[in-house]
Protein backbone atom coordinates (compact mmCIF):
# COMPACT_ATOMS: atom_id res chain seq x y z
CA UNK A 1 0.00 0.00 0.00
CA UNK A 2 1.34 3.43 -0.95
CA UNK A 3 0.36 6.38 1.24
CA UNK A 4 0.49 9.97 0.01
CA UNK A 5 0.09 11.77 3.33
CA UNK A 6 -2.71 14.27 3.84
CA UNK A 7 -1.84 17.81 4.88
CA UNK A 8 -3.72 17.03 8.10
CA UNK A 9 -2.27 14.12 10.08
CA UNK A 10 -4.76 11.29 10.75
CA UNK A 11 -5.61 7.60 10.74
CA UNK A 12 -4.92 5.81 7.39
CA UNK A 13 -5.44 2.18 8.50
CA UNK A 14 -7.98 0.70 10.97
CA UNK A 15 -9.22 -2.84 11.54
CA UNK A 16 -11.27 -4.65 14.19
CA UNK A 17 -10.65 -8.22 15.32
CA UNK A 18 -12.97 -10.51 17.27
CA UNK A 19 -12.79 -14.07 18.56
CA UNK A 20 -9.47 -13.58 20.31
CA UNK A 21 -8.48 -15.30 23.53
CA UNK A 22 -7.84 -13.42 26.83
CA UNK A 23 -4.43 -13.49 28.48
CA UNK A 24 -2.81 -14.44 25.13
CA UNK A 25 0.21 -12.82 23.52
CA UNK A 26 -0.23 -11.30 20.05
CA UNK A 27 1.94 -9.29 17.71
CA UNK A 28 0.89 -6.26 15.62
CA UNK A 29 3.45 -5.40 12.89
CA UNK A 30 3.99 -3.84 9.45
CA UNK A 31 6.85 -3.25 7.03
CA UNK A 32 7.29 0.43 6.11
CA UNK A 33 9.63 2.33 3.72
CA UNK A 34 10.16 6.03 3.07
CA UNK A 35 9.80 6.20 -0.72
CA UNK A 36 11.22 9.68 -1.11
CA UNK A 37 14.70 9.96 -2.61
CA UNK A 38 15.25 13.54 -1.54
CA UNK A 39 14.96 15.26 1.81
CA UNK A 40 11.55 16.39 2.98
CA UNK A 41 8.96 15.69 5.66
CA UNK A 42 9.66 12.26 7.13
CA UNK A 43 6.98 9.62 7.69
CA UNK A 44 6.20 9.01 11.39
CA UNK A 45 3.60 6.31 12.01
CA UNK A 46 1.87 5.58 15.33
CA UNK A 47 0.50 2.07 16.00
CA UNK A 48 -2.46 1.91 18.41
CA UNK A 49 -4.27 -1.11 19.89
CA UNK A 50 -7.61 -0.60 21.69
CA UNK A 51 -9.87 -2.97 23.67
CA UNK A 52 -13.52 -1.89 23.48
CA UNK A 53 -12.26 1.60 22.54
CA UNK A 54 -9.80 1.80 25.42
CA UNK A 55 -6.15 2.11 24.38
CA UNK A 56 -4.05 -0.73 25.73
CA UNK A 57 -0.85 -0.22 23.65
CA UNK A 58 0.75 2.50 21.57
CA UNK A 59 4.14 2.77 19.84
CA UNK A 60 5.68 4.97 17.13
CA UNK A 61 8.20 4.55 14.29
CA UNK A 62 9.57 8.07 14.85
CA UNK A 63 10.84 9.78 11.68
CA UNK A 64 11.75 7.27 8.99
CA UNK A 65 14.76 8.51 7.03
CA UNK A 66 15.24 8.37 3.27
CA UNK A 67 17.08 5.46 1.67
CA UNK A 68 16.86 3.22 4.71
CA UNK A 69 14.94 0.47 2.92
CA UNK A 70 12.17 -1.66 4.31
CA UNK A 71 11.91 -1.77 8.12
CA UNK A 72 9.65 -4.00 10.17
CA UNK A 73 7.92 -2.26 13.09
CA UNK A 74 6.26 -4.59 15.62
CA UNK A 75 5.05 -4.89 19.24
CA UNK A 76 3.66 -7.76 21.23
CA UNK A 77 0.98 -7.45 23.88
CA UNK A 78 -1.18 -9.65 26.08
CA UNK A 79 -4.93 -9.48 25.70
CA UNK A 80 -6.73 -8.44 28.93
CA UNK A 81 -8.95 -10.70 31.00
CA UNK A 82 -11.97 -8.53 30.14
CA UNK A 83 -11.32 -9.01 26.45
CA UNK A 84 -13.79 -7.40 24.08
CA UNK A 85 -13.29 -6.07 20.51
CA UNK A 86 -9.72 -5.32 19.56
CA UNK A 87 -9.15 -2.36 17.23
CA UNK A 88 -5.89 -1.81 15.34
CA UNK A 89 -5.01 1.66 14.08
CA UNK A 90 -2.15 3.23 12.12
CA UNK A 91 -1.87 7.04 12.21
CA UNK A 92 0.37 9.34 10.13
CA UNK A 93 1.65 11.80 12.72
CA UNK A 94 3.36 14.25 10.30
CA UNK A 95 1.55 16.44 7.72
CA UNK A 96 1.86 15.91 3.98
CA UNK A 97 2.83 18.43 1.33
CA UNK A 98 6.62 18.46 1.07
CA UNK A 99 7.26 14.75 1.45
CA UNK A 100 5.85 12.19 3.89
CA UNK A 101 5.26 9.54 1.16
CA UNK A 102 5.54 5.94 2.30
CA UNK A 103 4.71 2.36 1.36
CA UNK A 104 3.54 -0.49 3.57
CA UNK A 105 3.64 -4.26 3.16
CA UNK A 106 2.66 -7.27 5.28
CA UNK A 107 0.40 -5.64 7.88
CA UNK A 108 0.00 -8.59 10.25
CA UNK A 109 -1.73 -9.46 13.50
CA UNK A 110 -1.08 -12.92 14.87
CA UNK A 111 -0.80 -14.95 18.01
CA UNK A 112 2.70 -15.31 19.40
CA UNK A 113 4.25 -18.56 20.47
CA UNK A 114 7.37 -20.69 20.28
CA UNK A 115 9.36 -21.19 17.09
CA UNK A 116 8.14 -24.18 15.08
CA UNK A 117 10.66 -26.02 12.89
CA UNK A 118 8.96 -28.82 10.90
CA UNK A 119 10.96 -31.58 9.23
CA UNK A 120 10.71 -34.95 7.55
CA UNK A 121 12.95 -37.35 9.42
CA UNK A 122 15.66 -38.65 7.13
CA UNK A 123 15.00 -35.96 4.51
CA UNK A 124 16.87 -32.70 4.29
CA UNK A 125 13.88 -31.06 2.62
CA UNK A 126 10.38 -30.27 3.84
CA UNK A 127 8.94 -31.89 0.71
CA UNK A 128 8.83 -35.49 -0.44
CA UNK A 129 7.85 -37.26 -3.67
CA UNK A 130 5.92 -40.48 -4.13
CA UNK A 131 4.63 -42.24 -7.21
CA UNK A 132 0.99 -43.09 -7.66
CA UNK A 133 0.17 -46.63 -6.57
CA UNK A 134 3.29 -46.98 -4.41
CA UNK A 135 3.41 -47.27 -0.63
CA UNK A 136 5.62 -45.43 1.88
CA UNK A 137 5.76 -44.24 5.49
CA UNK A 138 6.94 -40.72 6.41
CA UNK A 139 7.96 -39.62 9.91
CA UNK A 140 7.05 -35.95 10.43
CA UNK A 141 8.17 -33.94 13.46
CA UNK A 142 8.08 -30.32 14.54
CA UNK A 143 10.63 -28.94 16.97
CA UNK A 144 8.88 -26.50 19.43
CA UNK A 145 11.13 -24.06 21.29
CA UNK A 146 11.45 -22.23 23.54
CA UNK A 147 8.83 -23.46 26.03
CA UNK A 148 6.59 -20.42 26.18
CA UNK A 149 3.20 -21.98 26.85
CA UNK A 150 2.42 -23.22 30.35
CA UNK A 151 0.15 -25.94 29.04
CA UNK A 152 1.14 -26.58 25.41
CA UNK A 153 -1.23 -28.65 23.34
CA UNK A 154 -0.75 -29.93 19.77
CA UNK A 155 -2.85 -30.84 16.73
CA UNK A 156 -1.74 -32.11 13.31
CA UNK A 157 -3.74 -31.05 10.27
CA UNK A 158 -3.99 -32.25 6.67
CA UNK A 159 -4.75 -30.24 3.53
CA UNK A 160 -5.49 -32.12 0.28
CA UNK A 161 -6.62 -29.05 -1.63
CA UNK A 162 -9.74 -27.90 0.24
CA UNK A 163 -8.14 -26.40 3.32
CA UNK A 164 -6.57 -27.81 6.50
CA UNK A 165 -8.58 -30.22 8.66
CA UNK A 166 -7.65 -31.88 11.94
CA UNK A 167 -6.22 -35.40 11.96
CA UNK A 168 -7.95 -37.33 14.77
CA UNK A 169 -5.74 -38.49 17.64
CA UNK A 170 -2.62 -36.86 16.19
CA UNK A 171 -1.75 -34.53 19.10
CA UNK A 172 2.00 -34.91 19.64
CA UNK A 173 4.90 -33.07 17.93
CA UNK A 174 5.66 -36.19 15.87
CA UNK A 175 3.55 -38.26 13.52
CA UNK A 176 3.94 -41.26 11.22
CA UNK A 177 2.02 -40.95 7.93
CA UNK A 178 1.48 -44.07 5.88
CA UNK A 179 0.59 -44.15 2.15
CA UNK A 180 -0.84 -47.41 0.84
CA UNK A 181 -1.35 -47.62 -2.93
CA UNK A 182 -0.96 -43.83 -3.00
CA UNK A 183 -3.47 -41.72 -4.88
CA UNK A 184 -2.04 -38.85 -6.92
CA UNK A 185 -2.31 -35.40 -5.38
CA UNK A 186 -0.59 -32.92 -3.06
CA UNK A 187 -0.76 -33.65 0.70
CA UNK A 188 0.22 -30.94 3.22
CA UNK A 189 0.72 -31.64 6.92
CA UNK A 190 1.22 -28.98 9.59
CA UNK A 191 1.32 -28.85 13.40
CA UNK A 192 -0.86 -26.44 15.42
CA UNK A 193 0.37 -25.38 18.86
CA UNK A 194 -1.75 -23.56 21.48
CA UNK A 195 -1.71 -22.84 25.21
CA UNK A 196 -4.34 -25.04 26.81
CA UNK A 197 -7.78 -24.61 25.25
CA UNK A 198 -6.41 -21.96 22.88
CA UNK A 199 -5.61 -24.90 20.61
CA UNK A 200 -9.30 -24.92 19.67
CA UNK A 201 -9.38 -21.29 18.46
CA UNK A 202 -7.94 -20.33 15.08
CA UNK A 203 -7.08 -16.83 16.33
CA UNK A 204 -5.35 -18.05 19.45
CA UNK A 205 -2.92 -20.69 18.25
CA UNK A 206 0.08 -20.80 15.96
CA UNK A 207 0.73 -23.06 12.94
CA UNK A 208 3.96 -24.48 11.62
CA UNK A 209 4.96 -24.38 7.96
CA UNK A 210 3.47 -27.28 6.02
CA UNK A 211 5.33 -30.45 5.20
CA UNK A 212 4.37 -31.53 1.67
CA UNK A 213 4.12 -34.97 0.07
CA UNK A 214 3.44 -34.90 -3.66
CA UNK A 215 2.06 -38.11 -5.11
CA UNK A 216 2.94 -37.87 -8.78
CA UNK A 217 0.84 -39.70 -11.36
CA UNK A 218 2.43 -42.62 -13.10
CA UNK A 219 3.39 -41.71 -16.67
CA UNK A 220 1.29 -43.19 -19.41
CA UNK A 221 3.93 -44.50 -21.81
CA UNK A 222 3.33 -45.19 -25.47
CA UNK A 223 5.70 -47.35 -27.52
CA UNK A 224 5.36 -47.72 -31.29
CA UNK A 225 7.33 -48.62 -34.39
CA UNK A 226 6.94 -48.18 -38.13
CA UNK A 227 7.00 -51.92 -38.85
CA UNK A 228 6.83 -54.37 -40.27
CA UNK A 229 10.07 -53.65 -42.07
CA UNK A 230 12.30 -55.46 -44.50
CA UNK A 231 15.71 -56.92 -43.79
CA UNK A 232 18.30 -54.23 -44.35
CA UNK A 233 15.89 -51.36 -43.64
CA UNK A 234 15.96 -49.07 -40.58
CA UNK A 235 13.91 -49.81 -37.46
CA UNK A 236 12.29 -46.65 -36.07
CA UNK A 237 11.14 -46.85 -32.45
CA UNK A 238 8.85 -44.13 -31.06
CA UNK A 239 8.03 -43.34 -27.42
CA UNK A 240 6.08 -40.64 -25.61
CA UNK A 241 4.60 -39.86 -22.21
CA UNK A 242 7.65 -38.93 -20.15
CA UNK A 243 10.74 -36.82 -19.80
CA UNK A 244 13.38 -39.55 -20.01
CA UNK A 245 13.44 -42.93 -21.70
CA UNK A 246 15.35 -46.20 -21.54
CA UNK A 247 14.89 -48.80 -24.27
CA UNK A 248 15.90 -52.45 -24.28
CA UNK A 249 15.23 -55.16 -26.78
CA UNK A 250 16.45 -58.10 -28.85
CA UNK A 251 20.05 -58.49 -29.94
CA UNK A 252 21.23 -56.73 -26.70
CA UNK A 253 19.75 -53.43 -27.85
CA UNK A 254 19.72 -50.49 -25.41
CA UNK A 255 19.17 -46.76 -25.89
CA UNK A 256 18.28 -43.69 -23.87
CA UNK A 257 16.95 -41.80 -26.89
CA UNK A 258 13.28 -41.02 -27.10
CA UNK A 259 12.93 -42.21 -30.70
CA UNK A 260 15.99 -44.35 -31.50
CA UNK A 261 16.72 -45.90 -34.88
CA UNK A 262 18.44 -49.19 -35.69
CA UNK A 263 20.05 -49.41 -39.13
CA UNK A 264 20.43 -52.51 -41.33
CA UNK A 265 17.75 -54.59 -39.66
CA UNK A 266 18.24 -58.35 -39.46
CA UNK A 267 15.96 -61.15 -38.34
CA UNK A 268 17.89 -61.19 -35.04
CA UNK A 269 16.50 -57.71 -34.32
CA UNK A 270 12.90 -58.91 -34.53
CA UNK A 271 10.86 -59.12 -31.33
CA UNK A 272 9.53 -57.10 -28.41
CA UNK A 273 11.14 -53.81 -27.43
CA UNK A 274 10.47 -52.34 -23.98
CA UNK A 275 10.78 -48.68 -23.04
CA UNK A 276 10.86 -47.39 -19.47
CA UNK A 277 9.32 -43.93 -19.41
CA UNK A 278 10.07 -41.63 -16.47
CA UNK A 279 8.29 -38.44 -15.47
CA UNK A 280 8.51 -36.65 -12.10
CA UNK A 281 10.54 -39.53 -10.70
CA UNK A 282 7.91 -42.13 -11.63
CA UNK A 283 8.53 -44.85 -14.15
CA UNK A 284 6.22 -47.00 -16.25
CA UNK A 285 6.99 -49.24 -19.16
CA UNK A 286 5.41 -50.05 -22.50
CA UNK A 287 6.28 -52.50 -25.25
CA UNK A 288 6.10 -52.63 -29.00
CA UNK A 289 6.76 -55.61 -31.25
CA UNK A 290 8.95 -55.18 -34.30
CA UNK A 291 8.41 -57.54 -37.21
CA UNK A 292 11.33 -57.98 -39.62
CA UNK A 293 10.08 -59.57 -42.82
CA UNK A 294 11.95 -62.38 -44.53
CA UNK A 295 14.23 -61.02 -47.24
CA UNK A 296 13.42 -61.35 -50.92
CA UNK A 297 16.03 -63.52 -52.61
CA UNK A 298 16.12 -62.85 -56.37
CA UNK A 299 16.92 -65.82 -58.59
CA UNK A 300 18.12 -65.25 -62.17
CA UNK A 301 18.67 -67.66 -65.03
CA UNK A 302 22.16 -66.37 -65.85
CA UNK A 303 24.59 -63.78 -64.56
CA UNK A 304 26.21 -63.12 -67.95
CA UNK A 305 24.98 -63.80 -71.47
CA UNK A 306 26.79 -63.38 -74.79
CA UNK A 307 24.93 -62.66 -78.02
CA UNK A 308 25.75 -61.43 -81.48
CA UNK A 309 24.58 -58.04 -82.65
CA UNK A 310 20.97 -58.22 -83.76
CA UNK A 311 20.28 -61.39 -81.77
CA UNK A 312 18.21 -61.79 -78.61
CA UNK A 313 18.39 -63.59 -75.30
CA UNK A 314 15.69 -64.26 -72.74
CA UNK A 315 16.31 -62.96 -69.24
CA UNK A 316 14.49 -64.61 -66.36
CA UNK A 317 14.07 -63.74 -62.68
CA UNK A 318 12.04 -65.34 -59.90
CA UNK A 319 11.54 -65.08 -56.14
CA UNK A 320 8.87 -62.39 -56.05
CA UNK A 321 5.50 -61.32 -57.35
CA UNK A 322 6.47 -58.19 -59.30
CA UNK A 323 9.52 -57.35 -61.35
CA UNK A 324 11.05 -54.20 -62.75
CA UNK A 325 14.05 -54.20 -65.10
CA UNK A 326 16.24 -51.23 -65.91
CA UNK A 327 17.30 -49.86 -68.23
CA UNK A 328 14.25 -50.62 -70.31
CA UNK A 329 16.03 -50.02 -73.63
CA UNK A 330 16.31 -53.23 -75.61
CA UNK A 331 13.74 -55.14 -73.51
CA UNK A 332 10.48 -56.52 -74.80
CA UNK A 333 8.74 -55.62 -71.50
CA UNK A 334 10.61 -54.26 -68.45
CA UNK A 335 7.80 -55.22 -66.05
CA UNK A 336 7.65 -58.98 -66.51
CA UNK A 337 9.78 -61.72 -65.00
CA UNK A 338 11.24 -62.97 -68.31
CA UNK A 339 11.67 -60.25 -70.93
CA UNK A 340 13.46 -60.73 -74.25
CA UNK A 341 16.64 -58.62 -74.40
CA UNK A 342 17.92 -57.32 -77.74
CA UNK A 343 20.52 -54.71 -76.80
CA UNK A 344 22.65 -53.08 -79.46
CA UNK A 345 25.65 -52.87 -77.16
CA UNK A 346 26.88 -54.56 -74.00
CA UNK A 347 24.37 -53.72 -71.24
CA UNK A 348 24.02 -54.58 -67.55
CA UNK A 349 20.36 -55.01 -66.62
CA UNK A 350 19.25 -54.61 -62.99
CA UNK A 351 16.07 -56.35 -61.89
CA UNK A 352 14.16 -55.34 -58.77
CA UNK A 353 12.23 -58.30 -57.37
CA UNK A 354 9.41 -57.53 -54.92
CA UNK A 355 6.95 -59.64 -52.95
CA UNK A 356 4.69 -56.64 -52.35
CA UNK A 357 6.36 -55.67 -49.06
CA UNK A 358 10.09 -56.11 -49.51
CA UNK A 359 12.34 -55.98 -52.52
CA UNK A 360 15.88 -56.81 -53.58
CA UNK A 361 17.97 -56.31 -56.70
CA UNK A 362 20.38 -58.32 -58.80
CA UNK A 363 22.08 -57.89 -62.17
CA UNK A 364 22.51 -59.67 -65.51
CA UNK A 365 25.10 -58.49 -68.01
CA UNK A 366 24.45 -59.10 -71.71
CA UNK A 367 27.64 -58.88 -73.77
CA UNK A 368 26.97 -57.95 -77.39
CA UNK A 369 29.54 -59.10 -79.96
CA UNK A 370 29.45 -56.84 -82.99
CA UNK A 371 28.80 -58.45 -86.37
CA UNK A 372 31.63 -58.33 -88.89
CA UNK A 373 31.18 -55.81 -91.70
CA UNK A 374 33.50 -55.82 -94.73
CA UNK A 375 34.09 -52.69 -96.81
CA UNK A 376 36.27 -53.22 -99.90
CA UNK A 377 36.43 -49.49 -100.62
CA UNK A 378 35.52 -47.46 -103.69
CA UNK A 379 36.05 -48.71 -107.24
CA UNK A 380 39.30 -47.53 -108.82
CA UNK A 381 40.78 -46.93 -112.27
CA UNK A 382 44.40 -47.37 -113.32
CA UNK A 383 46.41 -47.45 -116.48
CA UNK A 384 48.19 -50.56 -117.58
CA UNK A 385 51.42 -50.83 -115.66
CA UNK A 386 50.21 -48.80 -112.72
CA UNK A 387 49.47 -50.12 -109.20
CA UNK A 388 46.67 -49.34 -106.73
CA UNK A 389 46.12 -49.85 -103.02
CA UNK A 390 42.86 -51.47 -102.00
CA UNK A 391 41.17 -49.49 -99.21
CA UNK A 392 39.69 -52.39 -97.30
CA UNK A 393 38.06 -51.90 -93.91
CA UNK A 394 36.56 -54.41 -91.47
CA UNK A 395 34.54 -53.61 -88.34
CA UNK A 396 33.17 -55.85 -85.60
CA UNK A 397 34.56 -58.02 -82.81
CA UNK A 398 37.26 -60.71 -83.25
CA UNK A 399 37.42 -61.38 -87.00
CA UNK A 400 39.70 -62.62 -89.80
CA UNK A 401 39.77 -61.47 -93.45
CA UNK A 402 41.31 -62.14 -96.90
CA UNK A 403 40.95 -61.09 -100.58
CA UNK A 404 39.99 -63.14 -103.61
CA UNK A 405 41.21 -63.67 -106.19
CA UNK A 406 44.81 -63.46 -105.19
CA UNK A 407 45.91 -62.53 -108.75
CA UNK A 408 48.13 -59.47 -108.96
CA UNK A 409 47.96 -58.96 -105.13
CA UNK A 410 51.12 -58.54 -103.10
CA UNK A 411 49.43 -60.19 -100.05
CA UNK A 412 45.77 -61.33 -100.02
CA UNK A 413 45.75 -61.43 -96.18
CA UNK A 414 46.50 -57.73 -95.84
CA UNK A 415 43.65 -55.30 -95.38
CA UNK A 416 45.26 -52.84 -97.81
CA UNK A 417 47.19 -54.87 -100.36
CA UNK A 418 48.88 -53.44 -103.45
CA UNK A 419 47.34 -54.61 -106.76
CA UNK A 420 48.89 -54.42 -110.25
CA UNK A 421 46.34 -55.97 -112.64
CA UNK A 422 46.80 -55.92 -116.40
CA UNK A 423 43.11 -55.99 -117.18
CA UNK A 424 39.79 -55.15 -115.57
CA UNK A 425 39.26 -57.18 -112.39
CA UNK A 426 36.90 -57.43 -109.37
CA UNK A 427 38.34 -58.19 -105.93
CA UNK A 428 36.24 -59.54 -103.03
CA UNK A 429 37.04 -58.83 -99.36
CA UNK A 430 35.95 -61.71 -97.14
CA UNK A 431 35.53 -61.02 -93.37
CA UNK A 432 34.58 -63.80 -90.95
CA UNK A 433 33.59 -63.63 -87.24
CA UNK A 434 35.58 -65.81 -84.91
CA UNK A 435 32.73 -65.55 -82.40
CA UNK A 436 30.11 -67.19 -84.57
CA UNK A 437 28.45 -63.90 -85.54
CA UNK A 438 27.54 -62.78 -89.07
CA UNK A 439 30.30 -62.72 -91.67
CA UNK A 440 30.46 -60.29 -94.58
CA UNK A 441 31.87 -59.78 -98.09
CA UNK A 442 32.23 -56.72 -100.26
CA UNK A 443 33.59 -56.17 -103.79
CA UNK A 444 35.71 -53.52 -105.46
CA UNK A 445 36.16 -53.16 -109.25
CA UNK A 446 39.51 -52.13 -110.73
CA UNK A 447 39.21 -50.68 -114.25
CA UNK A 448 42.49 -51.07 -116.21
CA UNK A 449 42.88 -48.73 -119.15
CA UNK A 450 45.56 -49.18 -121.79
CA UNK A 451 48.46 -46.77 -121.79
CA UNK A 452 47.76 -43.85 -124.13
CA UNK A 453 50.75 -42.98 -126.40
CA UNK A 454 50.33 -39.79 -128.45
CA UNK A 455 52.64 -39.44 -131.55
CA UNK A 456 54.18 -35.98 -132.01
CA UNK A 457 55.01 -36.20 -135.75
CA UNK A 458 53.34 -37.51 -138.92
CA UNK A 459 54.10 -37.13 -142.69
CA UNK A 460 50.93 -37.12 -144.86
CA UNK A 461 52.85 -37.27 -148.21
CA UNK A 462 51.12 -40.27 -149.76
CA UNK A 463 53.94 -42.74 -149.32
CA UNK A 464 51.75 -44.88 -147.06
CA UNK A 465 54.27 -44.48 -144.26
CA UNK A 466 53.11 -42.44 -141.29
CA UNK A 467 50.58 -40.70 -143.51
CA UNK A 468 48.10 -40.03 -140.60
CA UNK A 469 48.14 -38.96 -136.98
CA UNK A 470 46.84 -42.05 -135.21
CA UNK A 471 46.50 -42.83 -131.43
CA UNK A 472 46.14 -46.62 -131.32
CA UNK A 473 44.96 -47.09 -127.68
CA UNK A 474 42.28 -44.40 -127.90
CA UNK A 475 39.83 -46.95 -129.23
CA UNK A 476 39.34 -48.06 -125.62
CA UNK A 477 37.69 -44.70 -124.98
CA UNK A 478 34.51 -44.62 -127.07
CA UNK A 479 33.47 -41.20 -125.79
CA UNK A 480 36.73 -39.39 -126.41
CA UNK A 481 36.96 -35.87 -127.83
CA UNK A 482 40.06 -34.89 -129.80
CA UNK A 483 40.64 -31.31 -131.04
CA UNK A 484 43.53 -29.85 -133.07
CA UNK A 485 44.16 -26.14 -133.66
CA UNK A 486 46.78 -24.11 -135.50
CA UNK A 487 48.99 -21.62 -133.81
CA UNK A 488 46.23 -19.00 -134.12
CA UNK A 489 43.77 -21.16 -132.21
CA UNK A 490 41.76 -22.02 -135.32
CA UNK A 491 40.17 -25.49 -135.06
CA UNK A 492 41.52 -27.56 -137.94
CA UNK A 493 40.44 -31.03 -136.78
CA UNK A 494 38.00 -32.64 -134.32
CA UNK A 495 37.00 -36.24 -133.55
CA UNK A 496 34.10 -36.99 -131.20
CA UNK A 497 33.28 -40.55 -130.15
CA UNK A 498 35.19 -43.30 -131.84
CA UNK A 499 38.50 -41.80 -132.85
CA UNK A 500 39.32 -41.31 -136.56
CA UNK A 501 42.92 -40.78 -137.53
CA UNK A 502 43.73 -37.28 -138.86
CA UNK A 503 45.08 -37.14 -142.40
CA UNK A 504 46.57 -33.63 -142.14
CA UNK A 505 43.72 -31.99 -144.06
CA UNK A 506 41.10 -29.39 -143.25
CA UNK A 507 37.87 -29.45 -145.22
CA UNK A 508 39.57 -31.84 -147.71
CA UNK A 509 42.56 -29.60 -148.36
CA UNK A 510 46.13 -30.26 -147.26
CA UNK A 511 47.32 -28.13 -144.41
CA UNK A 512 50.77 -26.69 -144.63
CA UNK A 513 53.60 -28.22 -142.64
CA UNK A 514 53.64 -26.71 -139.17
CA UNK A 515 53.26 -27.40 -135.51
CA UNK A 516 49.66 -27.93 -134.42
CA UNK A 517 48.21 -28.10 -130.88
CA UNK A 518 45.90 -30.79 -129.55
CA UNK A 519 43.61 -31.40 -126.57
CA UNK A 520 42.43 -34.94 -125.86
CA UNK A 521 39.56 -35.80 -123.44
CA UNK A 522 39.31 -39.52 -122.82
CA UNK A 523 36.73 -39.75 -119.95
CA UNK A 524 36.13 -38.50 -116.44
CA UNK A 525 38.82 -40.75 -115.02
CA UNK A 526 41.60 -38.97 -116.92
CA UNK A 527 42.71 -35.41 -117.10
CA UNK A 528 42.67 -33.77 -120.53
CA UNK A 529 45.87 -34.33 -122.42
CA UNK A 530 47.36 -31.30 -124.23
CA UNK A 531 50.44 -30.98 -126.40
CA UNK A 532 51.69 -30.43 -129.98
CA UNK A 533 52.12 -32.49 -133.09
CA UNK A 534 54.35 -31.64 -136.05
CA UNK A 535 52.94 -32.07 -139.59
CA UNK A 536 55.77 -32.68 -142.15
CA UNK A 537 55.38 -33.02 -145.93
Amino acid sequence: MVVNASNSPGIFYQATITDLCPNTTYEFSAWIINILKNTGIKPNVRFTIENNGVEILQFSTNDILENTGWIKYARTFVTPTNLGVITLKMTNQNPGGGGNDLALDDITFSACGPTLIPSIVGNALTTAQLCEGNSATFHFKTDVSPRIYQNPRYQWQLNTGNGFTDLPNEQTPEINVQFQNAVKGVYQYRLLVGDGNNINSANCRIAGSPLTVTVNPQPIPIAENFGPICVGSTIQLIASGGTSYKWSGPNQFTSTEKNPTIANATKAMEGTYTVQVTANGCTSSATTTVAVLDPVIPIINVQRAIICEGKSVQLAASGGSTYLWRPSKGLSDPQIANPIATPTETTTYTVQVSDGRCSAETEITVNVNKNVMADAGADQTIVTGQSAILNGKVSGDDFTYFWTPSDYLDDPTKLNPIVTPTEDITYTLHASSNLGCNSSIDEVFIKVYPKVIIPNTFTPNGDNVNDSWNIPSITSFPNSIVKVTNRYGQLVYQSTGTFKAWDGKMNGKDLPPAIYYYSIYLNKDFKTYTGWVMLIR
